[in-house]
């Protein structure tokens, strides 16, 4: 037993359940690359202003939640707690928006995180899948990404999921909100924390999680009611567009995003089987965040799943995937020379596509079959002296029990034709 383990608030993947990750990221994955999409990998770790600039300097991910470390060249550094500032940077950086063909669409999938407090689906280390649509203000580009979220957790099994849909206004509607709202906290009874948020950002306190505060939000002013006309058919179009490609959605007038860049559209992907960490995804549009992080106008759309939370709504609706066998074939050899020949079929197999596996180490007859029934294996090869003599190697079933003798020569293209 080692003496070492994972951090507090992290994990780590390890088989069977494994399969279960790399096959979610891959569910989400498939309509983007069907889309346009093309991946995107970034740094495990930025320059720590482009997440306060990008992200916001009051949010609780800078203030709080961020890993931030300085290196001993004295730069700044903090491990990404989100995707979409370090992909925006990427982009820039490698000046796709000049290539001509806008929007640039990117995906990406990784590992983030954030100082949280550790409990069922918030950790502090956790995987995401996301989309970015970069440089197009777009009605058409806001419903495509959630349709082809909602066409990604189809795909898996997904069900009891609901999307939540709001619009957050632009730079000039906004302001005239934001004023009304901050005048409507001003009169609660909120900590000096909130008030402090109030101050700086006052749509965070919307999406605060405490029973005390959100009893004192009945009656707020809602955004909906400060739209500007440009926003309102903005938003009209993206509910026209989504409900024409038959994808429900629920309008929710109080939904707010904790990042600061989020403009107009916003929505979330919530699934009720989860307690209090519902939310499996989300995302919207962020217009400004570009010349946040000292790029061009860059008008832009995009979302991140969290993987981890996928996989617990599986487990909530009981979904199970259909996952394919790690492996199809176990090879027995019983003796130095069966070793040496079988070895070599394995490795055949292998490069005409089959998944193979073989006893190492030496195993009799018995443990060698209990490990191949161990691989899930569908047929075992089994090759002793007598068979090897003949030219023959044993191909048995691992479901129906029956066995077969079938020449070497002929034993890998007769597995191919069965599997």
């Amino acid at each position: 037993m080692s003496t070492f383990k994972a951090p507090k608030g992290t994990y780590d993947l390890i088989p069977p359940q494994s399969a279960q990750y790399l096959a979610v990221r891959e569910a989400i994955a498939a309509p983007l690359r069907n889309s346009g999409y093309g991946y995107i990998e970034t740094p495990g770790f930025e320059n720590v202003e482009l997440f306060a600039r990008g992200v916001g300097e009051s949010t609780d991910i800078v203030t709080k939640e961020m890993y931030a470390f300085e290196t001993k060249g004295g730069d700044r550094l903090a491990l990404r707690p989100e995707g979409t500032a370090s992909v925006l940077r990427a982009a820039l950086e490698a000046n796709l928006h000049k290539a001509g063909n806008l929007p640039v669409k990117l995906w990406y999938s990784g590992s983030y995180y954030r100082y949280e407090r550790p409990q069922k689906g918030r950790y502090r280390h956790f995987s995401q899948v996301g989309a970015e649509a970069i440089g197009a203000e777009d009605p058409a580009l806001d419903a495509e990404l959630i349709i082809l979220a909602d066409q990604a957790y189809r795909s898996l099994g997904l069900r009891e999921f609901r999307i939540l849909l709001n619009s957050l206004g632009d730079a000039e509607c906004r302001p005239v909100y934001r004023a009304a709202l901050q005048d409507f906290l001003r009169g609660l009874d909120l900590d000096e924390d909130t008030l402090r948020r109030a101050e700086i950002n006052p749509l965070r306190v919307l999406d605060d999680k405490r029973e005390s505060v959100q009893k004192q939000l009945t009656g707020a002013p809602l955004l909906r009611d400060y739209l500007c006309d440009a926003c309102k058919a903005y938003h009209e179009e993206v509910r026209e567009l989504i409900t024409a490609a038959g994808v429900a959605f629920e309008d929710n007038p109080k939904l707010v995003r904790g990042l600061d860049y989020y403009t107009r559209t916003t929505f979330e992907f919530v699934h009720d089987g989860l307690g209090s960490q519902s939310a499996v995804g989300g995302g919207g549009r962020y217009d400004g965040l570009s010349e946040m992080i000292g790029g061009p106008a860059l008008p832009s759309v995009g979302w991140a799943l969290g993987v981890d939370r996928t996989v617990l709504a599986l487990e909530a609706e009981g979904v199970e995937l259909d996952l394919p066998s790690t492996t199809s074939v176990f090879a027995v050899p019983l003796g130095e020379e069966a070793r040496r020949v079988l070895f070599a079929k394995v490795t055949e197999l292998r490069k005409v596509g089959v998944a193979a596996d073989f006893s190492y180490g030496g195993k009799g007859l018995k443990a060698a079959m209990k490990a191949a029934n161990r691989s899930g294996a569908r047929y075992a090869l089994v090759l002793g002296e007598r068979d090897l003599a003949e030219g023959l190697v044993q191909v048995k079933d691992m479901e129906s029990g029956e066995q077969t003798a079938v020449g070497l020569n002929e034993v890998v293209a007769e597995l191919e034709s069965r599997l």
